[in-house]
């Protein structure tokens, strides 16, 4: 099944070539800072993805070198908001793409400052290369506002005592990449202008695997991630059984008796 490519995108950029789909977050003139309209093109881009079997990894980024998202736009919250716990509808239902059924993994290339709702993206993402200029926060309270999915969904992502500490710092401190990386936020830290091309070849390298087989490991991690232990593992054979077809089984064979290794690198 090949999904309907969207149309008329205005804050979001969508290309595709070689089995990678590049999405980049494109309002540089308000640091990539998402509306509601940014909201509905994502969610649509990522229904796309989800469906396009031509599909099979994914780079998301932002439009400039100076942000790559800070969150909701701030001429977007009505100053009379008053939060109704039973009405309320969060905006990373339509922001994420594993909120929007894609698990097709997806690779983040910071190319600068992440904050605040930033991490609806960041949270939901597989893998996140970082520049080396880029920094990360979370400025919710230091502007009355609760920090509540944001942390909750780094929380499987970094280290509690980091996580604490960018959550009730709020505005008043940043975290380098570098110090990202060191909480477990971030795989690597890259030169600014290497971040698109090593996400790229990340992505690249991902989409050349039967992508059954790629699916079904990133079901099983984010399962062991968010699942009880014996929950997880009681899964396994689920996953095992979706994406190990008898077809890669044979290719994978008969590349391995071909002596056709892959050209690794070490990191």
């Amino acid at each position: 099944m090949t999904g309907t490519r969207p149309v008329d995108l205005q804050t979001v950029l969508l290309d595709v070539a070689e089995n990678v789909a590049t999405v980049t977050l494109h309002r540089p003139d308000l640091l990539n800072a998402f509306d509601e309209r940014m909201q509905d093109e994502l969610a649509s881009v990522w229904q796309y993805l989800r469906h396009d079997e031509n599909v099979r990894a994914i780079v998301l980024t932002g439009s400039g070198d100076k942000a790559f998202c800070v969150g909701i736009d701030r001429a977007d919250i009505p100053l009379d908001t008053e939060f109704d716990p039973f009405t309320y509808e969060d905006p990373g239902k339509r922001l994420g793409p594993k909120s929007q059924g894609l698990w097709k993994p997806v690779v983040a290339a910071v190319n600068g400052m992440a904050c605040g709702g930033a991490f609806y993206l960041l949270g939901e993402c597989d893998i996140v290369v970082s520049a080396d200029h880029a920094t990360y926060f979370d400025p919710h309270v230091t502007y009355g506002m609760t920090a509540s999915y944001e942390p909750i969904l780094l929380s499987g992502r970094m280290a509690f005592a980091d996580l604490v500490r960018m959550t009730l710092l709020g505005a008043h401190e940043r975290m380098s990449a570098e110090t990202a990386r060191a909480a477990g936020l971030v795989s690597e830290v890259v030169p600014a202008a290497e971040v698109q091309d090593v996400a790229r070849t990340l992505a690249t390298d991902i989409a050349s695997q039967p992508p059954a087989s790629v699916q079904a490991s990133l079901r099983s991690l984010w399962a062991a991630r968010s699942l009880p232990y014996e929950q997880a593992l009681a899964l396994g054979n689920v996953f095992l059984q979706l994406g190990t077809t008898s077809q890669a089984l044979r290719q994978g064979q008969e590349s391995f008796a071909s002596n056709q290794r892959v050209r690794w690198r070490l990191r």
